[in-house]
Protein backbone atom coordinates (compact mmCIF):
# COMPACT_ATOMS: atom_id res chain seq x y z
CA UNK A 1 0.00 0.00 0.00
CA UNK A 2 2.65 2.61 1.06
CA UNK A 3 4.43 1.43 -2.32
CA UNK A 4 1.50 2.36 -4.46
CA UNK A 5 1.61 5.73 -2.38
CA UNK A 6 4.62 6.56 -2.96
CA UNK A 7 4.58 5.93 -6.93
CA UNK A 8 1.21 8.39 -6.98
CA UNK A 9 2.95 10.70 -5.28
CA UNK A 10 5.29 12.23 -8.05
CA UNK A 11 2.33 11.82 -10.87
CA UNK A 12 0.36 14.20 -8.65
CA UNK A 13 2.87 16.72 -7.68
CA UNK A 14 3.16 16.56 -12.12
CA UNK A 15 -0.62 17.14 -12.37
CA UNK A 16 -0.36 20.07 -9.24
CA UNK A 17 2.58 21.63 -11.16
CA UNK A 18 1.07 22.19 -14.42
CA UNK A 19 -2.02 23.26 -12.68
CA UNK A 20 -0.27 26.25 -11.02
CA UNK A 21 1.43 26.60 -14.50
CA UNK A 22 -2.05 27.00 -16.18
CA UNK A 23 -3.57 29.42 -13.09
CA UNK A 24 -0.62 31.43 -12.99
CA UNK A 25 -1.32 35.27 -12.93
CA UNK A 26 -0.80 36.33 -16.05
CA UNK A 27 -1.00 40.07 -14.94
CA UNK A 28 1.86 39.67 -12.78
CA UNK A 29 5.34 41.66 -12.80
CA UNK A 30 7.28 38.13 -13.91
CA UNK A 31 5.14 37.37 -16.80
CA UNK A 32 5.38 40.61 -17.77
CA UNK A 33 9.11 40.72 -17.76
CA UNK A 34 9.39 37.33 -19.35
CA UNK A 35 7.23 37.95 -21.87
CA UNK A 36 9.33 41.37 -22.80
CA UNK A 37 11.89 38.77 -23.06
CA UNK A 38 10.56 36.60 -25.24
CA UNK A 39 9.91 39.41 -27.39
CA UNK A 40 13.32 40.70 -27.75
CA UNK A 41 15.08 37.43 -28.32
CA UNK A 42 12.02 36.77 -31.12
CA UNK A 43 13.28 39.81 -32.77
CA UNK A 44 16.73 38.97 -32.17
CA UNK A 45 16.72 35.87 -33.70
CA UNK A 46 14.41 37.16 -36.73
CA UNK A 47 16.83 39.55 -37.72
CA UNK A 48 19.80 37.34 -37.57
CA UNK A 49 18.29 35.11 -39.96
CA UNK A 50 17.89 37.92 -42.88
CA UNK A 51 21.41 39.29 -41.98
CA UNK A 52 22.39 35.70 -42.94
CA UNK A 53 20.34 35.76 -46.08
CA UNK A 54 21.55 38.70 -47.29
CA UNK A 55 25.32 37.73 -46.44
CA UNK A 56 24.30 34.88 -48.30
CA UNK A 57 23.30 36.81 -51.51
CA UNK A 58 26.35 39.26 -51.28
CA UNK A 59 28.80 36.26 -51.22
CA UNK A 60 26.86 34.74 -54.26
CA UNK A 61 27.14 37.86 -56.13
CA UNK A 62 30.68 38.62 -55.38
CA UNK A 63 31.73 35.23 -56.37
CA UNK A 64 29.94 35.90 -59.38
CA UNK A 65 32.40 39.47 -59.84
CA UNK A 66 35.56 37.34 -59.03
CA UNK A 67 34.37 34.61 -61.85
CA UNK A 68 34.00 37.92 -64.52
CA UNK A 69 37.12 39.35 -63.25
CA UNK A 70 39.53 36.47 -64.13
CA UNK A 71 38.24 36.95 -67.78
CA UNK A 72 40.53 39.98 -68.24
CA UNK A 73 43.68 37.55 -69.27
CA UNK A 74 41.98 36.15 -71.77
CA UNK A 75 40.13 38.89 -73.64
CA UNK A 76 41.43 41.52 -75.73
CA UNK A 77 39.88 44.30 -73.88
CA UNK A 78 39.66 44.52 -70.39
CA UNK A 79 38.05 47.34 -69.35
CA UNK A 80 34.76 46.18 -70.72
CA UNK A 81 35.13 43.57 -67.92
CA UNK A 82 36.07 45.57 -65.39
CA UNK A 83 33.21 47.97 -66.02
CA UNK A 84 31.04 44.57 -65.84
CA UNK A 85 32.51 43.98 -62.53
CA UNK A 86 32.02 47.34 -60.67
CA UNK A 87 28.45 47.56 -61.70
CA UNK A 88 27.82 43.83 -59.83
CA UNK A 89 29.98 45.54 -57.07
CA UNK A 90 27.24 48.14 -57.48
CA UNK A 91 24.72 45.86 -56.85
CA UNK A 92 26.53 43.88 -53.71
CA UNK A 93 26.97 47.56 -51.75
CA UNK A 94 23.27 48.11 -51.94
CA UNK A 95 23.18 44.57 -50.51
CA UNK A 96 25.10 45.41 -47.73
CA UNK A 97 23.26 48.65 -47.43
CA UNK A 98 20.24 46.33 -46.42
CA UNK A 99 22.63 45.16 -43.90
CA UNK A 100 23.76 48.63 -42.38
CA UNK A 101 19.64 49.22 -42.64
CA UNK A 102 19.50 46.14 -40.15
CA UNK A 103 22.08 47.26 -38.00
CA UNK A 104 20.99 50.81 -37.22
CA UNK A 105 20.64 51.05 -33.48
CA UNK A 106 21.90 47.78 -32.48
CA UNK A 107 25.51 46.26 -31.28
CA UNK A 108 27.16 45.55 -34.67
CA UNK A 109 29.11 42.25 -32.97
CA UNK A 110 25.92 40.98 -31.44
CA UNK A 111 25.23 39.97 -35.31
CA UNK A 112 29.04 39.75 -36.44
CA UNK A 113 28.78 36.14 -37.31
CA UNK A 114 25.44 36.39 -39.18
CA UNK A 115 27.36 38.67 -41.90
CA UNK A 116 30.49 38.06 -41.97
CA UNK A 117 31.69 35.62 -44.89
CA UNK A 118 29.46 37.83 -47.10
CA UNK A 119 31.83 40.98 -46.06
CA UNK A 120 34.93 39.06 -46.01
CA UNK A 121 33.88 37.66 -49.63
CA UNK A 122 33.08 41.48 -50.73
CA UNK A 123 36.52 42.84 -49.60
CA UNK A 124 38.20 39.97 -51.43
CA UNK A 125 36.17 40.60 -54.58
CA UNK A 126 36.76 44.63 -54.30
CA UNK A 127 40.71 44.08 -53.70
CA UNK A 128 40.96 42.19 -56.83
CA UNK A 129 39.44 45.37 -59.09
CA UNK A 130 41.44 47.22 -57.54
CA UNK A 131 44.52 45.29 -58.10
CA UNK A 132 43.85 44.55 -61.82
CA UNK A 133 43.28 48.55 -62.14
CA UNK A 134 46.33 50.15 -60.05
CA UNK A 135 48.41 46.94 -59.06
CA UNK A 136 48.22 47.93 -55.27
CA UNK A 137 46.37 46.77 -52.16
CA UNK A 138 43.19 48.63 -51.37
CA UNK A 139 42.85 50.15 -48.15
CA UNK A 140 40.00 49.75 -45.26
CA UNK A 141 40.11 53.47 -45.48
CA UNK A 142 38.84 53.14 -49.20
CA UNK A 143 36.39 50.19 -48.82
CA UNK A 144 34.22 52.03 -46.04
CA UNK A 145 34.31 55.06 -48.13
CA UNK A 146 32.14 53.25 -50.65
CA UNK A 147 29.86 51.71 -48.09
CA UNK A 148 27.80 55.11 -47.46
CA UNK A 149 24.38 55.34 -47.88
CA UNK A 150 21.47 57.46 -48.15
CA UNK A 151 17.99 55.81 -46.92
CA UNK A 152 14.67 57.86 -47.34
CA UNK A 153 12.25 57.61 -44.10
CA UNK A 154 8.80 56.79 -45.60
CA UNK A 155 5.62 57.12 -43.14
CA UNK A 156 2.96 55.26 -45.66
CA UNK A 157 2.38 56.65 -48.92
CA UNK A 158 4.10 60.01 -47.52
CA UNK A 159 7.61 60.88 -47.91
CA UNK A 160 9.11 62.80 -44.69
CA UNK A 161 11.77 65.61 -45.38
CA UNK A 162 15.08 65.20 -45.82
CA UNK A 163 16.94 61.52 -45.93
CA UNK A 164 18.82 59.80 -43.11
CA UNK A 165 23.02 58.66 -44.11
CA UNK A 166 24.15 55.28 -43.24
CA UNK A 167 27.40 53.76 -42.84
CA UNK A 168 29.02 50.14 -42.68
CA UNK A 169 32.41 49.60 -41.58
CA UNK A 170 34.20 46.57 -42.47
CA UNK A 171 35.84 45.80 -39.52
CA UNK A 172 39.73 45.10 -39.42
CA UNK A 173 39.49 41.24 -39.27
CA UNK A 174 36.83 41.01 -42.10
CA UNK A 175 39.09 43.24 -44.43
CA UNK A 176 42.26 40.69 -43.42
CA UNK A 177 41.12 37.51 -44.21
CA UNK A 178 38.92 38.81 -47.27
CA UNK A 179 43.04 40.35 -48.18
CA UNK A 180 44.10 36.73 -47.52
CA UNK A 181 41.50 35.06 -49.33
CA UNK A 182 42.51 37.40 -52.07
CA UNK A 183 46.06 35.34 -52.40
CA UNK A 184 44.12 32.40 -53.80
CA UNK A 185 42.15 34.60 -56.90
CA UNK A 186 45.96 36.08 -57.52
CA UNK A 187 47.78 32.54 -58.11
CA UNK A 188 44.74 31.40 -60.16
CA UNK A 189 45.40 34.93 -61.96
CA UNK A 190 48.79 34.01 -62.27
CA UNK A 191 47.87 30.08 -63.70
CA UNK A 192 45.68 32.21 -66.02
CA UNK A 193 48.14 34.45 -67.46
CA UNK A 194 50.97 31.92 -67.68
CA UNK A 195 48.83 29.90 -70.01
CA UNK A 196 47.86 32.39 -72.39
CA UNK A 197 51.89 33.61 -73.04
CA UNK A 198 52.15 36.73 -70.18
CA UNK A 199 55.19 35.73 -68.88
CA UNK A 200 55.56 39.70 -66.95
CA UNK A 201 52.37 39.17 -64.73
CA UNK A 202 53.93 36.14 -62.53
CA UNK A 203 56.28 38.03 -61.86
CA UNK A 204 54.25 41.17 -60.64
CA UNK A 205 51.99 38.58 -58.41
CA UNK A 206 54.99 36.89 -56.87
CA UNK A 207 56.30 40.11 -55.45
CA UNK A 208 52.61 41.62 -54.68
CA UNK A 209 52.16 38.73 -52.87
CA UNK A 210 55.18 38.36 -50.83
CA UNK A 211 54.55 42.03 -49.63
CA UNK A 212 51.52 40.50 -48.61
CA UNK A 213 53.05 37.57 -46.87
CA UNK A 214 55.67 39.42 -45.19
CA UNK A 215 52.50 41.58 -43.54
CA UNK A 216 50.73 38.59 -42.55
CA UNK A 217 53.58 37.29 -41.04
CA UNK A 218 54.53 40.90 -39.09
CA UNK A 219 51.30 40.35 -37.79
CA UNK A 220 51.94 36.68 -36.47
CA UNK A 221 49.74 35.54 -33.92
CA UNK A 222 48.50 38.84 -32.30
CA UNK A 223 45.72 39.15 -35.17
CA UNK A 224 42.35 37.05 -35.16
CA UNK A 225 42.65 33.79 -34.96
CA UNK A 226 41.38 33.07 -38.49
CA UNK A 227 43.77 34.72 -40.17
CA UNK A 228 46.51 32.39 -38.30
CA UNK A 229 44.31 29.81 -40.54
CA UNK A 230 44.84 31.06 -43.95
CA UNK A 231 48.08 32.08 -43.49
CA UNK A 232 49.06 28.45 -43.95
CA UNK A 233 46.97 28.79 -47.26
CA UNK A 234 48.36 31.88 -47.93
CA UNK A 235 51.64 30.74 -47.94
CA UNK A 236 51.12 27.79 -50.76
CA UNK A 237 49.92 30.52 -53.10
CA UNK A 238 52.70 32.44 -52.84
CA UNK A 239 54.95 28.95 -53.55
CA UNK A 240 52.93 28.29 -56.13
CA UNK A 241 52.94 31.28 -58.36
CA UNK A 242 57.37 31.40 -57.20
CA UNK A 243 56.78 28.19 -59.18
CA UNK A 244 55.47 29.67 -61.77
CA UNK A 245 58.03 32.23 -61.91
CA UNK A 246 61.14 30.03 -61.87
CA UNK A 247 59.32 27.72 -64.58
CA UNK A 248 59.25 31.24 -66.47
CA UNK A 249 62.99 32.17 -65.74
CA UNK A 250 64.76 29.04 -65.78
CA UNK A 251 62.84 27.05 -68.98
CA UNK A 252 60.97 29.92 -70.94
CA UNK A 253 63.07 30.27 -73.69
CA UNK A 254 63.32 26.68 -74.13
CA UNK A 255 59.58 25.92 -73.89
CA UNK A 256 56.68 26.97 -75.87
CA UNK A 257 54.27 29.98 -74.66
CA UNK A 258 51.58 27.51 -75.23
CA UNK A 259 52.89 24.73 -73.02
CA UNK A 260 54.05 26.56 -70.08
CA UNK A 261 50.81 26.45 -68.25
CA UNK A 262 50.90 22.18 -68.87
CA UNK A 263 54.41 22.51 -67.39
CA UNK A 264 53.58 24.52 -64.52
CA UNK A 265 50.61 22.60 -63.59
CA UNK A 266 52.84 19.02 -63.73
CA UNK A 267 55.03 21.00 -61.26
CA UNK A 268 52.03 21.94 -58.91
CA UNK A 269 50.84 18.12 -58.82
CA UNK A 270 54.42 16.79 -58.04
CA UNK A 271 54.58 19.78 -55.18
CA UNK A 272 51.38 19.48 -53.20
CA UNK A 273 51.76 15.64 -51.91
CA UNK A 274 55.27 16.72 -50.97
CA UNK A 275 53.43 20.18 -48.83
CA UNK A 276 50.87 17.35 -47.21
CA UNK A 277 54.07 15.20 -45.96
CA UNK A 278 55.28 17.70 -43.91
Amino acid sequence: MNKREGEACPRKNADSASDRDANADQSSPVMAAFKVFQQELDTKHDKYERLVKISRDVTIDSKRSIFLLHRVTSVPDAEDVLKEAEVKLDGVRQKIGQIAEELRGEDIYQFHRAFTPGIQEYVEAVSFLHYIRHRSLISLEEINARLVFMKEEKEGAETLLGAQVLTFQVTPSDYLLGVADLTGELMRMCISSVGNGDIDTPFQLSQFLRQIHDGFSYIGNTGPYEVSKKLHVLRQSLGKVEDACYALRVRGSEIPKHMLADVFSSRNTLREPEEGMV
